[in-house]
């Protein structure tokens, strides 16, 4: 009794938490973030002159916004202006400055003395937050206005496109403290007319990226995302979905979708003697299951405006992953029969009258699940997508392209089905050594997948223990030269990150690599956190290019690009007259959303140029890994 009731228990644990990660996908996605207004619509402009020698300003402000009275500034071309006449606020205590300020809900009117005996253009620059803690760059508003006029129609502010930042970024955006360049100006009548904002005079800072350039996701496309992007936008879906199959093919051999191979084959392998009519449609159900679950993320992460990354990257999370696959791996060593609860599967057979539905749900479950592996992966493909969703809210073409691209990545997984009756072995002996072999993959997929969250010393250990474990095994069979040859190889291998280990090593893709040749030196970056430190370190960088680096600890690619593309010294010496800039998104609290929300990235790794005005230099992104020639390509933007 005892016995069997060990052995139902793997079987319970597996359902637990296949019903456990289904539940996570379905409901655990982050909360939708808060609709805030366009700071034209928030922040309504208004001026008119009132009798000959007084201009009067007036903000209408949005339920829920608020403006700072110490924001204003106004200067004029073709007139003398005076002392402002602004009305007392209401004193709150301002968390971002440390002391009381004074603001303005509602709306508030601005009465500034005028010296001018003809038409002026007038400048207004203001600031303004929501109550729901998100503030907005400061805006910068001009009107036309003559002498006994009348009423200037709103303009539109500069960074009136921009994400909200957050309100630390108000301590260090200094705004500009020169007088305004004189706009073009218009018809001479009474009625004042709406005129551009004019740039932040020579002498004042650099204003923050989103303040002087349009919002990232609309008009800084990376040259990567630019075909992706035209081809989206033109919404023709007999153009989108062939266009994103083959790039989700091209991204089929990463390895963000290559671990899916060993667990289909499992599935495959554990049926015994298969069809290929058999395999294809196993292969088929879980492909599906992966593409559907993949483009509910994507669209529901589009949609919400932030990515899923750091949520599925939680230490927690990728530790349940990993128990999962490695509870999958225990099936293959013979410990129990992998499969779906048989209460469920009885339930499902008798509900279609096909005994094979059950399988099949099983199947369609895993495939579910892996989505949740894959969905991390942050590419150019997928980031553009998203940053389609969440521009036009456009369902139907975004998770058209996000579907054509998860079936894309399912290629491979199609053709482990149909080789099922030919490359996969019969029963015998051979299918009880290749049912070890893909356990022994999906143990290290299990390390594979929570290595961004071990210490390099507990990976190299886990590593070893794991190639000397089955190198010892396959050398004990004593049978085909082959196992022999493997049991050698492996065991060679673990010996290797013990060497390493021993010595000093702490990288389990080259444990030796400390002991031969000249040592590669890593990029050193200057850490921000903040959007506002961000805009002051641009700031003070005016006239020098600069590099920001999206960073986190759980990104696999931005592992890659630190161990492969930045220590080679042509990119070095490409970035020597760089500032190097890096923001860790590992937490993923409000600092980190607000930075992603403000270049409109959806998760790392991501890289931002910035030219030498301290503006983000256009159609410049790089969206996931680049190798080193492909990144000394992209670097040429900075020429």
């Amino acid at each position: 009794m005892f016995i069997a009731r060990f052995r139902e228990a793997p079987k319970r644990l597996l359902a637990a938490l296949t019903l456990l990660f289904i539940s996570f996908a379905l409901f655990c996605a982050p909360g939708r973030a808060e609709d805030f207004l366009d700071p034209a619509v928030a922040f309504k402009f208004s001026a008119r002159m009132e009798g000959e020698r007084t201009a009067v300003v007036t903000y209408d402000i949005a339920p829920g916004y608020y403006m700072y009275r110490e924001r204003f500034k106004f200067t004029a071309t073709g007139a003398q202006l005076d002392e402002p006449q602004i009305p007392p606020g209401k004193v709150k205590y301002d968390q971002t400055f440390e002391k009381d300020v004074e603001t303005y809900h509602g709306s508030v009117t601005i009465r500034i003395p005028v010296e001018s005996g003809s038409a002026f253009t007038l400048n207004a620059t203001s600031q303004g937050c929501a109550d729901a803690g998100l503030c907005y760059p400061p805006q910068e508003h001009s009107a036309r206005l003559t002498a006994g006029g009348g009423t200037a129609q709103p303009s539109i502010p500069i960074g009136a496109n921009a994400a909200p930042q957050s309100s630390i970024a108000l301590s260090s955006a200094p705004l500009s403290e020169g007088p305004a360049s004189a706009s073009t100006p218009g018809p001479r009548s009474t009625q004042a007319e709406s005129v551009p904002a004019p740039a932040p005079a020579e002498e004042a800072p650099a204003p923050a990226p989103g303040v002087s350039s349009p919002a990232p996701t609309t008009t800084t496309a990376p040259s990567d995302m630019a075909s992706i992007g035209a081809i989206l936008q033109g919404g023709r879906l007999l153009a989108i979905v062939p266009a994103f199959a083959l790039l989700g093919l091209g991204l089929a051999f990463t390895p963000c979708v290559l671990p899916m191979v060993p667990i289909l084959s499992s599935i495959i392998v554990g049926e015994g003697k298969t069809k290929r009519s058999r395999g294809l449609l196993l292969s088929v159900t879980y492909s599906l299951g992966m593409a559907i679950v993949y483009t509910a993320l994507g669209v529901a992460a589009g949609l919400i405006g932030e990515g899923l990354s750091a949520a599925l990257q939680n230490p927690w999370v990728l530790g349940a992953f990993a128990l999962l696959i490695v509870a999958m791996a225990m099936s293959m060593f013979g410990f129990y029969q992998l499969q779906v609860p048989a209460a469920l599967q009885t339930k499902l057979a008798n509900a279609s009258g096909r005994q094979a539905s059950g399988k099949l749900a099983g199947v369609f479950a895993m495939g579910a699940i892996s989505a949740l592996i894959v969905g991390p992966c942050v590419a150019a493909p997928l980031a553009g997508a998203l940053v389609y969703i969440s521009q036009t809210r456009d369902v139907l073409v975004g998770g058209a392209a996000l579907f054509s691209m998860a079936i894309g990545m399912s290629i491979p997984l199609l053709l482990v089905g149909v080789s099922a009756g030919s490359l996969l072995p019969r029963a015998g002996a051979w299918m009880e050594s290749v049912k070890r072999f893909f356990g022994v993959l999906m143990l290290g997929m299990a390390l594979w997948l929570v290595s961004p969250v071990l210490p390099a010393l507990v990976q190299m250990i886990l590593w070893a223990a794991l190639l000397l474990g089955y190198g010892a095994w396959l050398l004990s069979r004593r049978g085909h030269w082959a196992a022999i040859a493997f049991g050698a190889a492996f065991g060679i291998l673990g010996a290797l990150q013990l060497v390493g280990l021993a010595t000093g090593g702490r990288d389990p893709l080259a444990p030796l690599a400390h002991l031969t040749g000249t040592p590669k030196h890593a990029l050193q970056f200057q850490r921000v956190k903040t959007v506002a430190e961000l805009d002051a370190v641009l700031a003070a960088n005016r006239g020098k290019t600069a590099m920001l680096d999206f960073y986190a600890d759980w990104c696999v690619s931005c592992k890659e690009m630190e161990k492969l593309t930045f220590v080679e010294p042509a990119v070095q010496a490409k970035l020597a007259n760089t500032l190097l800039l890096q923001v860790d998104v590992t937490a993923n609290d409000a600092a980190d959303k607000a930075m992603l929300k403000r270049f409109g990235l959806f998760g790392p790794p991501g890289i931002i140029l910035f030219g030498k005005d301290g503006t983000e230099i256009p159609d410049s992104r790089v969206i996931g890994y680049q190798s080193a020639n492909k990144f000394l390509g992209s670097l040429q933007k900075l020429d």
